[in-house]
């Protein structure tokens, strides 16, 4: 299932993103910024369990989350997501796993992997800024269920529907969230008209 969110502020800032004269410092805040709408629209159906507080006046029936939240941002441009997550969500535990995609075969690569414990019980949300191929996201997911992962989302800035189709038909029971789906994959795997490659951009390194 997937949820492409209708926010203005997300587009404006996304449309900020996308132009090529952005720099990495402007690039950067707005993908903060786009990160803490997202972390808001995301959660804001998560299930709660009651608990009893005290205000000045009295007591009275509270609320917290019902399970503990586990960011997993795919390296390298995934990381650019988790602080925007982590100001709307401090008490987020941060698991980390590296891809990278042979730029010939465009097939995704693991490199590295950690995570918390509870991985089991927790709401898993996965963060990658572009969601093109899906074969990176499902090598992650897949590595992530591998573990024990059970309530696993994905979350994205810009997806394509090769990649959306990919996810959908590889893993029909995590929910996929992005900021805008857009046109097509190029033939060398970008996303058209996307914002280029989101690990450069972000770190400047291209």
């Amino acid at each position: 299932m997937v949820k492409v969110l209708n926010h203005a502020l997300i587009k404006h800032k996304l449309s900020i993103m996308r132009e090529e004269k952005t720099s990495n410092y402007i690039f950067k805040q707005n993908l903060d910024e786009i990160a803490m709408l997202m972390a808001y629209e995301v959660t804001k159906d998560y299930p709660l369990k009651e608990k009893e507080i005290e205000t000045p006046i009295c007591k009275t029936t509270g609320y917290e989350l019902d399970k503990d939240i586990i960011l997993v941002p795919i390296l390298r441009a995934g990381v650019g997501l988790v602080d925007g997550f982590r100001r709307i969500i401090p008490t987020a535990k941060v698991g980390h796993i590296g891809m990278y995609r042979d730029e010939e075969t465009l097939i995704p690569h693991e490199y590295y992997a950690k995570f918390p414990k509870g991985l089991e019980s927790a709401k898993v949300i996965v963060l990658d800024p572009m969601l093109a191929t899906g074969g990176s996201a499902d090598m992650a997911i897949q590595n992530i269920k591998d573990r024990g992962a059970k309530d696993i989302e994905l979350v994205c800035l810009v997806g394509a529907p090769e990649g959306v189709k990919y996810i959908e038909e590889h893993h029909p029971d995590v929910k996929l969230t992005l900021a805008a789906l857009d046109e097509k994959l190029n033939d060398k795997g970008y996303i058209v008209p996307g914002l280029g490659d989101a690990g450069d951009r972000l770190f400047g390194t291209n």
